[in-house]
C-alpha cells in the first residue's frame, strides 16, 4: 500500500513537472524584467530643473535684474583681480585675500549661467553627472568663500591688534598654508556629498524643485533612506560654515575691543564703519544659507518661489556686494584703480595726438 502511494506521488509529480517548470520560468522572466525595469530608474539620464514654476510669463522680466547682477559681478571681480595683479604695491596678504575672494566670486557667478539658460532658452534638462558636478561646485565654492571670509577676519584683527608685526605674523608662507588647509578641508568634506548621492537609487522622479542642482533637492528624489546623506550634510554645514561664522564673530569682537582700548573716537568710528559693512555682507551670506538649510530640513510650508529666490540671491548677491564692501571702499584700491584708468586715458590721448 505504501509502495502504491509512493508510485502515485511519483507519477503525479512527473505529470505536474512541465506545469511547475513553466510557472518557474514565468516567475524568473517576470523577476528579470522587473529588475531590469527598476535598474533603468536607479540612475536617470538627466534631471529636470523646474525653475520658477508658474511664473513662465514673467521669466524675461525676472532675468533682467539677474543678468545685470551677473554682469556687474563679473566686471567688478575681474577688475579687482587685474588691479591687484598689475600693481606691486598691493602685493600683501590683505589684497591677495581680496583677489582670492574675487576669484571665488567669479566661479560663483559662472554657476548662475544655468539659471539664465532656464530663463532665456527654457533649457531645464541637465545630465545626471553634470547635475552632481554642479552640486559639488555650488557647495564647494560657497565653503571656500566662507573660509576666505574667516581668514580675512583674522587678517583684519592682526592688522589692528599688532600692526608692527603684521607681515611677520601673516607671512606669505603662513598664508599659503592657511589657505591650503581650508581648501583641503572643504574639498574632502564637500567631495563626499556627490559621491554618496551618486550611489542612491532614484526611482520616483527626476524633477528637481529648484533652479540649480542642490544637495537636498537631489536627495529628496531618492527612493531609499537618506539619513546618512542628510547627517553628512549637517556635519559639513556645522564643521565648515558654523565654525567659520563663530571664528568671524570672535575676530570682529576682538577688533572692536582693540579699537576701544585705543580710546580714539575717530579710530572707533572708522573701525565701526568698516566692520559694520563687512558684517552686513557676512550676515547676508550666512542668513540666506541658514534659511535654505532650515526650509529643507524642518519641512516648513514656504512658497517654493520664495525659497528658490533666496537660493538664487545667495549665489548672485555676494559676488556683487563683496567688491563694493571689501575693495571699492578701500582707499588703496580706489587710488590704484583711478591711476590705471587715468594712465590709460592719457596714453590713448597721446596716441590720438600723434596720429
Amino acid at each position: 500500500m505504501t509502495l502504491i502511494n509512493v508510485n502515485a506521488c511519483f507519477y503525479l509529480a512527473l505529470l505536474c513537472s512541465p506545469l511547475i517548470h513553466n510557472y518557474c520560468s514565468f516567475l524568473r522572466n517576470k523577476t528579470t524584467s522587473m529588475s531590469a525595469l527598476n535598474t533603468s530608474y536607479l540612475r536617470p539620464k538627466e534631471f529636470i530643473l523646474i525653475g520658477f514654476l508658474g511664473m513662465e510669463s514673467y521669466q524675461t522680466w525676472i532675468s533682467i535684474p539677474f543678468c545685470v547682477m551677473y554682469v556687474l559681478a563679473l566686471a567688478a571681480n575681474v577688475l579687482i583681480i587685474y588691479t591687484v595683479k598689475v600693481n606691486h604695491n598691493l602685493h600683501n596678504p590683505m589684497y591677495v585675500l581680496l583677489a582670492t575672494l574675487s576669484l571665488i566670486d567669479l566661479a560663483m557667478c559662472c554657476l548662475t549661467t544655468q539659471i539664465l539658460k532656464i530663463f532665456w532658452f527654457n533649457e531645464r534638462a541637465i545630465a545626471f553627472e553634470a547635475c552632481l558636478f554642479q552640486m559639488f561646485c555650488v557647495h564647494f565654492f560657497s565653503s571656500l568663500e566662507s573660509s576666505v571670509l574667516a581668514i580675512m577676519a583674522y587678517d583684519r584683527y592682526v592688522a589692528i591688534y599688532n600692526p608692527l608685526r603684521y607681515m611677520s605674523i601673516l607671512s606669505y608662507r603662513f598664508l599659503a598654508k592657511l589657505i591650503l588647509s581650508h581648501f583641503l578641508r572643504d574639498l574632502i568634506l564637500i567631495g563626499l556629498l556627490p559621491i554618496l548621492a551618486s550611489r542612491l537609487p532614484f526611482c520616483s522622479s527626476n524633477v528637481i524643485q529648484h533652479c540649480y542642482c542642490d544637495h537636498m533637492g537631489i536627495l529628496k528624489l531618492a527612493c531609499t533612506d537618506i539619513s546618512m546623506n542628510s547627517y553628512l550634510g549637517l556635519f559639513e554645514i556645522a564643521s565648515i560654515f558654523g565654525l567659520d561664522a563663530i571664528f568671524i564673530i570672535f575676530s570682529y569682537v576682538l577688533i572692536l575691543r582693540s579699537v576701544l582700548k585705543v580710546g580714539s573716537k575717530e579710530a572707533f568710528r572708522k573701525a565701526l564703519n568698516t566692520c559694520g559693512s563687512h558684517l552686513f555682507v557676512i550676515l547676508y551670506f550666512y542668513t540666506t544659507l541658514l534659511f535654505s538649510v532650515l526650509i529643507y530640513r524642518t519641512g516648513q510650508k514656504v512658497v517654493p518661489e520664495i525659497h528658490i529666490m533666496f537660493s538664487v540671491l545667495y549665489l548672485l548677491v555676494p559676488p556683487v556686494l563683496n567688491p563694493l564692501v571689501y575693495a571699492i571702499r578701500t582707499k588703496e584700491i580706489r587710488h590704484v584703480f583711478l591711476k590705471v584708468v587715468l594712465n590709460k586715458s592719457n596714453h590713448s590721448k597721446i596716441q590720438s595726438a600723434r596720429c
